[in-house]
């Protein structure tokens, strides 16, 4: 379970910044939206607001980055630039270091690892661990070495088998390091997706919904049924791949390559089922839709991401999409959301944490006030990040939790709003031209 996730010097984020999924001492949904552990009270996920622009999705994509970095880093080149961007709209920051860090606990076992890298090496990176209240180091790397805790018997003398573009996590884990292999298995249970380019997802959904007698499969229709997506059952199959069917606006380049590397192979194909009538509005069958092609956007993004939900709702882990939202009507976002504040749905405590546009959230979301982040940039460029239970009034005081905080946050009460003119002077002049 992920108790804090932080980045600095990376895209837009110039400082540290932290998401804190540790409950504070409020009282707001305890019951439902919070994990008791042997050592903590976890929230069960958080949604992040802000404008435009502001940085929102930077640190989404700072989650995806550490993720990348920690499962490929083994098996890169020496070449292999790490691939990370420090916030460049200052001297003092384009030529350092990226910070990224997560603490997380793993079978009552409090982690905390991180790493700092440039584009070219690893300058900095650690892992302590705490099995009580104190914590205690299992490596520590810096410019001038690596050093192993006596105790941390698995990492013995793989410092020298260390690239300096490479984690010396994933080496150990290369070795079969048992803590390493925890570790790694922990991130790759920490799902990054996009709810804009969500096109990828769908073989998750398609590989459940294949197998069509498991509980799985059917938890999953039932909830294409409960959200009334406008078809009444699907056909799932698969199909040789038909250079017919390749679009006509396709260079022709590009057809030649991908009938070179599709051609014999196997693609699945979804289809949903719609009732047909006759003249007399009688029910006489169904028509099969292509769910690419003549479903909406909404609807196949439905689809698309419900795999990976569903995945990590029955299995645990942390699932963060970023534009959860995107084309979705604010009933399907809500619907989304509340199957992780859901003891029945959520028995595994998985946490959701998704960036969103979506206000009715605010009041139908049922979201406690450290569960609402806001990202908000700086006039130098920087985000900065902060949740409404650390919000303070101009006399010091906290929000009370019976605000409105969908009317306070549309007034710009808590930042991280767009600042828009006064767009009929912006018409007049655009017309005068």
């Amino acid at each position: 379970m992920l108790l804090e996730f932080s980045v600095g010097n990376f895209l837009s984020f110039r400082e540290k910044k932290t998401l804190n999924l540790v409950a504070s001492s409020i009282s707001d949904y305890k019951g439902t939206n919070t994990i008791a552990s042997e050592r903590h009270t976890l929230l069960k996920g958080a949604v992040i607001y802000g404008a435009n622009a502001s940085g929102k999705s930077n640190f989404i994509r700072a989650m995806s980055t550490m993720k990348r970095i920690v499962m490929l880093s083994f098996s890169q080149p020496s070449t292999q630039a790490i691939g990370v961007t420090p916030f460049l709209l200052n001297t003092e920051t384009e030529q350092s270091p990226s910070y990224f860090e997560v603490l997380f606990e793993v079978d009552g076992i409090r982690y905390r690892y991180g790493f700092e890298v440039t584009n070219k090496e690893v300058v900095g990176e650690w892992l302590y661990e705490s099995k009580r209240n104190i914590e205690k180091f299992l490596f520590l790397r810096e410019k001038d070495g690596i050093e192993v805790s006596p105790s941390f018997k698995e990492a013995e003398n793989l410092e020298s088998k260390t690239r300096n573009n490479a984690l010396f996590l994933s080496v150990i884990d290369q070795f079969n390091g048992a803590t390493a292999k925890k570790i790694m298995n922990w991130f790759y249970n920490f799902i990054t997706i996009s709810g804009l380019t969500h096109e990828n997802y769908e073989l998750v959904t398609f590989k459940i919904l294949e197998k069509e007698n498991t509980a799985k499969a059917k938890t999953l229709r039932n909830f294409y049924d409960q959200l009334d997506l406008g078809f009444d059952g699907l056909s799932i199959g698969k199909e040789k791949f038909n250079p017919n069917r390749i679009s006509g606006n396709t260079p022709e380049h590009l057809v030649r390559l991908l009938i070179k590397d599709l051609e014999g192979t196997l693609r699945f194909k979804i289809k949903t089922l719609h009732k047909k009538y006759n003249k007399e509005n009688k029910e006489v069958g169904y028509v099969e839709f292509d769910m690419r092609n003549q479903e909406s956007a909404g609807t196949n993004k439905v689809f698309n991401i419900s795999g990976p939900i569903f995945d990590v709702l029955q299995k645990g882990g942390v699932l963060v999409i970023d534009e959860l939202d995107s084309s979705l009507h604010p009933l399907m976002t809500l619907a989304i959301t509340r199957l992780f504040n859901s003891e029945k749905e959520n028995s595994k405590n998985a946490q959701l944490i998704f960036t969103t546009h979506d206000t009715n959230l605010f009041s139908y979301g049922k979201y406690r006030r450290d569960q609402i982040y806001f990202v908000e940039k700086d006039r130098y460029g920087a985000s900065d990040l902060y949740s409404l239970v650390e919000y303070r009034e101009e006399d010091g005081t906290k929000i009370r939790k019976d605000r409105s905080f969908e009317k306070d946050y549309i007034q710009g009460r808590y930042g991280a709003v767009p600042y828009i003119g006064d767009i009929s002077k912006i018409i007049s002049e655009w017309q005068k031209k």
